[in-house]
This record gives C-alpha cells, structure tokens and sequence, in this order.
C-alpha cells in the first residue's frame, strides 16, 4: 500500500468546543454519511449543547474535506 493510499484510509477527525462541552467526531472514509447522522441526533437531543448550525458547521467540514480528497480522480457513475 503506498502513502496515498494510506492516507485514504486514515480516520478523519473534527471536534467542537462549546463551553465545557467537547463534541468529537470520528468517522473513516467511506463513512462520512454515518457522521453526518449521527451530528443530525445529536442536534435533536435537548440533552446536548449542540445544535442545528453546530450539526451544519461541521457536516460542511466533512463534506470539504471529501471534496479535497476526491479531486482529480475518475468518478464513478
């Protein structure tokens, strides 16, 4: 497996602070869909200091940072 390659498949990271809350999510690729969704419960949940723009700010994250990793390479249809 070359550096690339490796790369790919590292675990992607993204964390929020709000307060004395830390928010952290940690998904590999491929599973980015499962992230977002488990943001999307976590902003309906009263019991939680996060919200639907926290759930936005970082599912915007994620889906950049797809698009970094997918440039340049063939798409499949």
């Amino acid at each position: 497996m070359g550096a690339a390659e490796a790369a790919k498949r590292a675990m992607c990271q993204f964390s929020l602070v709000k307060g004395d809350e830390q928010y952290l999510i940690r998904y590999g690729p491929g599973d980015e869909v499962a992230a977002i969704a488990r943001m999307m419960d976590w902003a309906e949940d009263p019991q939680i200091d996060f919200d639907w723009f926290d759930a936005a700010v970082l599912s915007r994250q994620i889906v950049q940072r797809v698009m970094s990793r997918t440039v340049g390479e063939p798409q499949e249809l």
